[in-house]
């Protein structure tokens, strides 16, 4: 890619992609840093949810876990144990909004905020004090979420190495001990989802990967619903939308996915482009979410839509198909009820708020100030 490409994908991606489907002449966009996007709905439907494009790992676990098999049920085995833990992510709400002083700069503080609420279900209480506190460093360190500069990642580097140790003990032990039948957290469920034989170090990689995973999308989706709405209700009332219209049109104007990414198995075409083995292909869900054929009025944040029965459109926000994240609705869930404990007895206001994207391994908002004004 070269460096005017570079400099313009971060000043602004989301315009970066419109631009260049704005100037391809197909459906099949050519993208400067090799492969290809579809533009095209129908096109991508193909590409998410046919078979011959979806065989085989998935490559977010690259080559950790040994078969499809296991990561399905990795992925399964995790989604089960957040929706049986809900109850638990709702109760530790009110005592970690409670604490957020009016004042907070974002998405750090909801970062934060996420991950206090999620601590106990990735890592049950009863884990050694080590361990958990070098989750609680590594949440704060760049390595759950993404530092934005390069020698922030490079420092980040330690803190997770002592992560990972402290897990690999945390697995050494757990398998050596007997456990309740339910699983007392994420990292019980990995456990009990990977092979026996895998290396203990190997399972606490997986850990890692499904604790930044979860907390990540969930925070960085919420604070892409406090911003969107406190800019588009400007007024002291309460807004005028309930919460789950907020994030489901949050998700939909600005998806955290960057690009859904396939990899050709065989010679295909698609309209008219001739694909070879190994060519990347990707789907932009925010192209697909901004279609102005399929959705009325795309470019407008419009919560208001979701009470509606028609002018909606393909709506990828988790993936589609094979490879969908399996807890998208628990994590849309725990979006949802995060922010309703946000705006409960309170009024939101942001400043500093600008709706061009980040870079971050997907679409993050840039830093903004909220202001929480309690009313009650």
């Amino acid at each position: 890619m070269r460096i005017g490409d570079r400099r313009r994908l971060r000043s602004d991606p989301l315009e970066y992609v419109e631009d260049l489907r704005r100037r391809s002449a197909t459906k099949v966009i050519r993208l400067p840093g090799g492969g290809w996007c579809l533009g095209d709905p129908a096109l991508a439907r193909v590409l998410l949810r046919g078979q011959e494009f979806n065989e085989g790992r998935s490559g977010f676990f690259g080559d950790l876990l040994p078969t499809r098999a296991v990561q399905v049920e990795v992925g399964h085995a995790v989604r089960d144990v957040l929706r049986a833990r809900l109850p638990d992510y709702r109760a530790a709400l009110a005592p970690a909004v409670g604490g957020l002083p009016p004042v907070t700069r974002w998405p750090a503080a909801g970062n934060r905020l996420v991950y206090r609420c999620l601590a106990d279900l990735l890592l049950h209480p009863g884990t050694p004090a080590r361990t958990r506190r070098w989750a609680d460093r590594a949440a704060d360190a760049g390595v759950v979420f993404r530092a934005s500069r390069m020698w922030q990642r490079a420092r980040a580097e330690v803190p997770r190495a002592r992560l990972i140790a402290a897990l690999t003990e945390q697995v050494q032990q757990r398998r050596r001990q007997h456990r309740a039948d339910e699983p007392r957290d994420v990292l019980d469920a990995v456990l009990d989802a990977c092979p026996d034989h895998l290396a203990d170090r190997t399972v606490a990689t997986v850990h890692l990967m499904m604790f930044r995973a979860i907390t990540a999308p969930v925070a960085a989706s919420l604070a892409w619903s406090v911003l969107l709405a406190c800019l588009h209700h400007t007024t002291d009332s309460p807004w005028p939308w309930p919460t789950d219209q907020i994030v489901r049109e949050a998700l939909r104007h600005r998806p955290i996915p960057w690009m859904l990414r396939r990899t050709i198995p065989c010679p295909t075409t698609f309209a008219g482009t001739s694909l070879r083995p190994g060519d990347r292909v990707s789907v932009s869900p925010h192209l697909l979410h901004h279609d102005r054929h399929r959705w009325t009025d795309p470019d407008t944040y419009r919560p208001e839509r979701w009470a509606e029965s028609d002018g909606h459109g393909p709506y990828l926000p988790f993936g589609a198909g094979p490879f969908a994240c399996p807890g998208a609705s628990v994590a849309q869930t725990m979006v949802t009820e995060t922010l309703t404990a946000l705006a409960e007895g309170a009024h939101l206001t942001v400043t500093r708020g600008d709706t061009r994207a980040a870079m971050s391994e997907g679409i993050v908002p840039r830093p903004f100030i909220l202001h929480r004004t309690r009313t009650e």
